[in-house]
This record gives C-alpha cells, sequence and structure tokens, in this order.
C-alpha cells in the first residue's frame, strides 16, 4: 500500500502529516524539490533530465493532462484543449492553456512557441516525432495503456513517472490513496449487488454504419469494476485493441448476450445516440434481456474512460450508482 510506504520513513507526526498530504492538490502547493536537478526513467527505459522539477509542461494526452492537473500543475499547453473538457471533466483546464494541435499530429511550432520544459506523451507516438520533438525539449513517455499487465498498475506507474518529473511525488501518493479508499468504500457499498454482471461499451454511427467498442478485459473501466467485485459478461477475448482492451464488434456480436441478465453501461459523451436512438427498432438489440428488462444505463458525460485516478473515482460514483439506484 501506498500508504505504508509513505509513512514508513517518518519519524514525527508532523513530517508524516506533510509528507503524505493532508490537503487536496493545488496550483499553490509547494514543489518536493524546487531547485534540484531531476532524473526519471520513461516507459522507454529512457533516463530523461531535467535541470529542475518541470514548470512550463505541454502535454499530448488526455489521461497526463489530467494527472498533471491533478498533482496541482497547469499545462501550458495541451492537444485539442477545448474538446478535452466534452471528454474529461475530472479536472478543469485554466483559459489560458494554449491548443498544440490535435493529438495524433500536435503542432511542433505551437509546443517549441510556448517555450517548456518538458513535454509529456505516451509511447503509441512514433519515435519519428519523438526524435523531432527532442530536438528542442526533453520528452517524458509514459505507457499511456496495458491491458496485458494491468491498467491500474499502469496508471499508477504513469503517475509517478509524471509526479517525478514535476517534484509532486507527494501528492501522487494521495491521490492514490484516495483512490484507493474510493474503490475500497465502493466494493462495500455494492454489496450483494456485485452479483450481476455488467457490461460497458461506447457506440459509433460512421455514415450510418453502427459500431459498438466494448470495454474488455484489462481495459482500466473493467479494472475499475472488477476491482468493485464486478464480473465482466464480456468474456470474448480481445480481437480489436489488445493495447486498451477494447472489442469494436457490431450489434450481432452481441447476440450471444441475448438471455444474460446484466447491467449494460454506455458512455455517450459524444452524443451520438447509439443506444437510445440508432439501435431503436434493431430486432437484434431489441431482443437481448437487458434491454428488455430496461437494464441500459448511461453514464454521466465526461468521464474519460482512459484517465487517470480521478477518472477513476468518477467510473466508482457511476458504477456505484448504477447498481444502488
Amino acid at each position: 500500500m501506498r500508504l505504508l510506504r509513505c509513512a514508513a520513513g517518518m519519524v514525527a507526526a508532523a513530517v508524516l502529516l506533510t509528507a503524505c498530504g493532508t490537503s487536496e492538490p493545488g496550483a499553490d502547493s509547494e514543489k518536493d524539490d524546487k531547485g534540484g536537478p531531476v532524473t526519471v526513467t520513461d516507459a522507454r527505459g529512457k533516463e530523461v533530465k531535467l535541470k529542475s522539477p518541470a514548470d512550463r509542461v505541454v502535454s499530448l494526452e488526455w489521461a497526463e493532462t489530467e494527472m498533471l492537473v491533478s498533482l496541482g500543475v497547469m499545462p501550458v499547453g495541451v492537444a485539442q484543449s477545448k474538446e478535452f473538457g466534452t471528454w474529461n471533466t475530472a479536472v478543469k483546464l485554466d483559459k489560458k492553456v494554449k491548443d498544440v494541435g490535435d493529438r495524433n499530429e500536435p503542432s511542433e511550432d505551437a509546443i517549441s512557441g510556448l517555450n517548456p520544459d518538458l513535454v509529456i506523451t505516451t509511447s503509441d507516438r512514433p519515435d519519428s516525432t519523438l526524435k523531432q520533438l527532442e530536438k528542442s525539449v526533453p520528452v517524458l513517455v509514459v505507457k499511456g495503456s496495458d491491458a496485458k499487465s494491468g491498467n491500474l498498475k499502469r496508471m499508477e506507474s504513469d503517475l509517478d513517472m509524471i509526479a517525478e518529473a514535476v517534484g509532486r511525488t507527494d501528492e501522487a501518493d494521495t491521490l492514490m490513496e484516495d483512490f484507493e479508499s474510493k474503490l475500497a468504500e465502493g466494493k462495500k457499498a455494492l454489496g450483494d449487488a456485485a452479483d450481476t454482471p455488467f457490461l460497458m461499451a461506447d457506440g459509433w454511427d460512421a455514415d450510418g454504419k453502427i459500431s459498438i467498442r466494448v470495454h474488455s478485459t484489462g481495459s482500466m473501466y473493467d479494472e475499475v469494476a472488477t476491482g468493485l467485485g464486478l464480473k465482466n459478461a464480456w468474456t470474448k477475448k480481445v480481437a480489436y485493441d489488445k493495447v486498451w482492451g477494447l472489442d469494436t464488434v457490431d450489434v450481432e456480436a452481441l447476440s450471444y448476450l441475448e438471455d444474460k441478465k446484466l447491467k449494460f453501461m454506455y458512455d455517450d459523451s459524444g452524443k451520438f445516440g447509439v443506444f437510445t436512438k440508432k439501435l431503436k427498432g434493431n430486432k437484434i438489440w431489441d431482443s437481448l434481456t437487458f434491454v428488455k428488462d430496461g437494464e441500459t444505463h448511461k453514464l454521466p458525460d465526461g468521464i474519460w474512460m482512459f484517465g487517470g485516478p480521478k477518472s477513476g473515482e468518477q467510473m466508482i460514483d457511476a458504477i456505484v450508482e448504477v447498481y444502488t439506484s
């Protein structure tokens, strides 16, 4: 447990309260070390060396943006900053945060124009892009997702890397302790209700062609839900995205769940209306037991299913609400 690890090295109560963090992370939190050099080994196994904890940070992915703000560091630049607020409501960006372009193809000019001392991105970024960025600024690469080894474990590792780079390791401990406490409280609140399996998906409409993205084994949502004691009804082997734990299927693929009683939860932050409008009248969809039983539950908008500890807490609240209301 992080709480025990934090407490183990403390010899006085006053020091314990300071190191383990008794207040919420904020913009005016003290850095662990304002002046000393920092070396962080990132997901590539590369040492990222900084003269001091990073203060002017550009984030190219939304989970890492959330982690930065949760740690008390407002980034100077974010990829697709306007869309961020639609899909991730766990934290709020300042209006002064600059947009640096698309997450897949950020603008190098926009990034360099902000004079950052660190850029944070994920390991799925092309090596050519990383090398180009590293010509002018240190780049910290985190995993972003790892369905095989475990996304909650990966989330904590990414958070620790970022926290070390920005000098906010105490705040990272607090964030994980809060998340773990929330998970334990949620599991207790579910009780016997946890006997009902779940299915989590989001839906997309591409020129009239409906696709359903199921959050399968190893996805972050799956790990949060199973951490609450629930069982995922989707037991098929992941065939689409093994890194993120996602299966993209058509509605016919759901037919094997026809007679299963479960709670179907879905995200529609993009307002696509797949499960409320587009599939209405579809014979396969209408035949599913959980549809006929009214067990389709829209989750609150703006829960980023691939986020950090704060997004994880939002998932916990949403799941508990579905199962206990």
